[in-house]
Formats: structure tokens, C-alpha cells, sequence
């Protein structure tokens, strides 16, 4: 059995890159920590973070009124 190629691991880094900075900068414009993007990655808790980005509270708008 071998282990994964250089290309596997370099495919796996350009998509953490490539979806990662702009899920950073989505959850900083909400006013929440950027590291939060991260949870983005974790199967299944993606999709609560979804939900909870989508129809949450945003600390930026709560600060506008």
C-alpha cells in the first residue's frame, strides 16, 4: 500500500488556499474571528456554519444600530 503523492498533498493545499482566505475574510466582515473560517473545513459542521452564518446574529450589524 503507498501513501499519498506530492500532487495529492499540493491539490489538498491549493484548495485549503484557494476557499480558505476568502471564508477568512467573509467571516471577518461579520465581525466574528477570521479563525472561525476554519470549522468551514470539518465535514458536517460546514454545513451548521452555513446555517449559522446565513440566519445568525452578526456582532458587525448589532454594533450599526
Amino acid at each position: 500500500m503507498m501513501g499519498w503523492s506530492i500532487e495529492h498533498w499540493l491539490v489538498l493545499l491549493a484548495t485549503a488556499v484557494i476557499f480558505g482566505i476568502p471564508l477568512w475574510r467573509i467571516v471577518a466582515r461579520t465581525g466574528h474571528p477570521g479563525a472561525m473560517a476554519i470549522l468551514f473545513f470539518i465535514p458536517l459542521i460546514n454545513v451548521g456554519m452555513l446555517w449559522w452564518l446565513g440566519y445568525g446574529k452578526w456582532p458587525r450589524m448589532l454594533d450599526q444600530s
